[in-house]
């Protein structure tokens, strides 16, 4: 993946992944690596987004689940539009998604990167409990929570803009290839930047949100007088901040190593910090649907759904269906109706018969209890 710099740059690196690879095994294995992580970690944020949901819904909504439900979002719209196009790269080993998609990959996929971070450092300042409908601050209203996203939207889409002002789709023989190319005039001021975006966007944020979890689940399990729900919560978040802090940790020191002008990393510890970046997207509702109790009791409630009307759909012998339309329901109790009538005649004679009936001592059917009384 060698190419020659020009000489008026003084940074060239490929953008939206390594291109004219030499390894024809890359080619095939990197594509069904992201495919899989892609299809599994789509399905898992979907899911995460249907429990909070049926929560919101319900009126079990918090602070944390709208937060983590847009988590779960970030991660879902990653793993659908960034990681594809990754995948394409690698297996055509040039770019051949236009000039548009070369200019705005990188910065979108870093947008999304840190607007991960900075919202799980926002749950750090949300609430635990329950939300009901009724309540005097309901659910759809909390302002701080729509502030908050908004704010981290907006900085999460300022930090990247040099990777979209430097990115730009160059000839190379027949094909093209997407690069960045950073002038030299601009070295000075990107050197300086490059050291200051990697640390207030993604090293600050980790270790305040690491600290401060730490801090708050000791002192909830000894301090708190019923820690069990709260500890539960602030534990997930904990291992989501950590595993998040884990895997994305190569594909920025990767980053900030090329960025800086050192010696490029090798090819194999790039291609697998971009795996482990798609992977953390795949690893949160895992985390959050193992170790989080509402989730789990939601992904319980949805299977049970699933369950029972897959099993409508199928025909039943032994009791019949009550649902339906009103005609359906009218025609089964006339069948039924039709259908006692004809196999209990003589039992409905028998009671309409002796209904309100005077029965003398004369002409008493039971003759042998009067002669056990006379005894």
């Amino acid at each position: 993946m060698d190419i020659d710099r020009p000489a008026n740059v003084s940074f060239f690196d490929f953008v939206g992944g390594a291109q004219l690879l030499q390894w024809e095994d890359t080619r095939t294995v990197v594509p069904v690596i992201l495919i899989g992580i892609c299809v599994s970690g789509a399905v898992g944020n979907l899911l995460v987004l249907l429990i909070f949901i049926r929560d919101f819904r319900n009126g079990k909504g918090s602070e944390v689940k709208a937060l983590l439900a847009s988590l779960a979002s970030t991660d879902l719209v990653i793993l659908l539009l960034c990681a594809p196009v990754r995948a394409v790269t690698y297996y055509k080993q040039t770019w051949t998604l236009g000039s548009f998609v070369c200019r705005t990959t990188d910065w979108f996929q870093h947008s999304c990167v840190v607007a991960k971070t900075l919202i799980l450092a926002v749950t750090s300042r949300a609430k635990h409990t329950f939300v009901p409908h009724a309540s005097a601050v309901p659910l759809h209203s909390p302002t701080w929570i729509h502030g908050a996203l908004a704010f981290v939207w907006i900085v999460s889409m300022m930090f990247p803009i040099p990777q979209m002002l430097f990115a730009t789709l160059i000839p190379h023989g027949i094909d093209s290839i997407c690069v960045s190319e950073m002038p030299v005039c601009a070295s000075d001021f990107m050197s300086l930047f490059y050291k200051i975006y990697p640390t207030v966007s993604f090293v600050v944020p980790v270790i305040f949100t690491l600290a401060y979890y730490t801090k708050t689940l000791y002192t909830a399990v000894n301090h708190a007088p019923s820690p069990q729900h709260q500890t539960k919560v602030i534990l997930v978040l904990l291992c989501l901040s950590g595993a998040l802090g884990i895997m994305l940790l190569p594909e920025w020191g990767t980053f900030t190593w090329i960025r800086l002008g050192y010696s490029k990393p090798p090819v194999g510890l790039v291609m697998f910090a971009q795996v482990l970046l798609y992977a953390c997207s795949s690893l949160s509702p895992v985390i959050l649907m193992t170790m989080y109790d509402d989730v789990r009791q939601g992904l319980i409630a949805i299977w049970f759904i699933s369950t029972c009307r897959s099993r409508k759909r199928t025909p039943c012998v032994k009791c019949p269906k009550t649902e339906g339309n009103g005609a359906e329901v009218e025609a089964n109790a006339v069948a039924n109706e039709v259908s006692q009538e004809k196999t209990f005649p003589d039992v409905e004679h028998f009671w309409t018969g002796r209904r309100n009936t005077h029965v003398d001592d004369e002409q008493d059917p039971i003759p042998w209890e009067r002669e056990e009384k006379m005894l």
